[in-house]
């Protein structure tokens, strides 16, 4: 492991979020060698937030998603490669190859690869009128065949991305399924009662829920016209979206024989297998220190975050990345931030403070008498508040949790 690190170069792959923070972090740090941030999309480094959500809405002009202003790269002698894939990284000659062939030498590397959507694999699934939210260009053309209205829109998975799609889609005016295999939207992520909040909150809003059965495939005749259910009914599709998760983006990662396991395995610090390379975002599967344990996350705030943490790390900083996971959300009328982990497993009670029925309230997940997580809803300024009941560690008074008398920061 070397030390503090001046100079030389720096080789980033993946020109999202991440990436972008890394090297403006590089830039803040004094960092004075050559950066080479390279995307496989022509667009310059934007969040991916607004994609299902603001400027899926019409709320928010494009430019808006950017991390930068387009001159900020030059002004930062940050040499931006868009449009180019990395074909290899070989991590015993230190350098990256990009497709056409040519070779970038590296003295640290950081892999910002990020994930891909998971694909349908069911008889139609090439059908035209289906589609996938990852990218600023998926984003313009789902836009423009929801924006007019009036459409008959099949939603494929009520995670995160499905349920603000289908919230999108009943905004701009369409008839909206939404199609799910397990008995509440959000299972894996929340667990029955709060996923339970979320179908009603949905269905309140005009869409149409099949919990409980999947996609079994798509009729058309060129165009989707139909998506075909596993319990064999046909629901009418003139749109269809596909939000059934992501795979990390390895490939690079297992070329170069890097240490990888449901994403590119990373120590506390980011750094992988290989001392000189460094992974972080959504392919990065980290031991969080305060967790005790290896999570990969695939949210926002990991983004913006490890790329910072990667990019002091690269330089030879004492750097430990145990930051609580944090996501947000809005749907129709409702507005979230969830911090910690709450799958099913991860929890043994759930405590409500405030009234679930007036769509003003915070949920906290316990496991043993400590809070695992927590979910302000319509309810802010709490989030550093829960943070720290999660980071404590120390059991709580169930009762006093549930008490908005009683503040939360006499809690932790």
């Amino acid at each position: 492991m070397g030390g503090i690190m001046p100079d030389g170069t720096f080789v980033i792959v993946g020109a999202g979020l991440t990436g972008a923070k890394a090297a403006e972090t590089l830039r803040e740090e004094g960092f004075a060698g050559r950066i080479v941030l390279i995307g496989e999309e022509i667009e310059r480094p934007y969040e991916r937030p607004p994609l299902s959500k603001g400027f899926l809405l019409g709320a928010e002009p494009r430019d808006k998603a950017h991390v930068h202003d387009a001159e900020w790269y030059g002004e930062h002698d940050v040499e931006l490669r868009l449009g180019v894939a990395v074909d290899a990284l070989d991590a015993a000659a230190h350098v990256v190859r990009l497709a056409g062939g040519e070779r970038i030498g590296y003295d640290r590397a950081l892999l910002a690869t990020g994930a891909a959507p998971r694909r349908l694999d069911v008889p139609g699934a090439r059908l035209q009128g289906i589609h996938y939210l990852r990218t600023m260009a998926d984003a313009a053309a789902l836009k423009q065949a929801l924006v007019h209205g009036g459409r008959r829109v099949v939603v494929a998975g009520a995670g995160w991305i499905g349920l603000e799609t289908a919230a999108a889609a009943r905004a701009h005016g369409n008839e909206v399924t939404v199609i799910e295999p397990e008995p509440v939207p959000l299972h894996r992520s929340v667990g029955p009662e709060i996923g339970g909040m979320f179908a009603d909150l949905h269905r309140d809003n005009g869409v149409d829920l099949r919990l409980e059965q999947g996609v079994a495939g798509f009729w058309g005749a060129g165009q989707v016209s139909a998506a075909v259910t596993s319990g064999g009914a046909e629901v009418p599709a003139d749109v269809v979206i596909v939000g059934i998760g992501v795979r990390p983006n390895t490939g690079l990662a297992e070329g170069a024989g890097l240490e990888v396991s449901d994403g590119i395995l990373v120590d506390r610090s980011l750094r992988t297998s290989d001392a000189d390379v460094f992974a972080a975002g959504d392919v990065a599967n980290a031991y969080n220190p305060l967790l005790g344990r290896r999570i990969r996350v695939e949210h926002w705030a990991n983004a913006l975050n490890g790329g910072p943490a990667a990019a002091r790390a690269m330089l030879g900083r004492e750097v430990v990345y145990d930051r609580v996971p944090y996501f947000f959300s809005d749907q129709f009328d409702l507005g979230m931030e969830m911090s910690g982990v709450a799958s099913p497993g991860e929890y043994d009670e759930v405590v409500y403070r405030g009234d679930r029925g007036s769509g003003e309230f915070v949920a906290f997940w316990l496991s043993g008498g400590r809070v695992v997580a927590g979910m302000n809803v319509n309810v802010w300024d709490v989030t550093g508040d829960v943070q720290e009941l999660i980071r404590s560690g120390r059991p709580v008074d169930a009762a006093r949790l549930a008490d908005p008398g009683v503040p939360l920061a006499d809690l932790r």
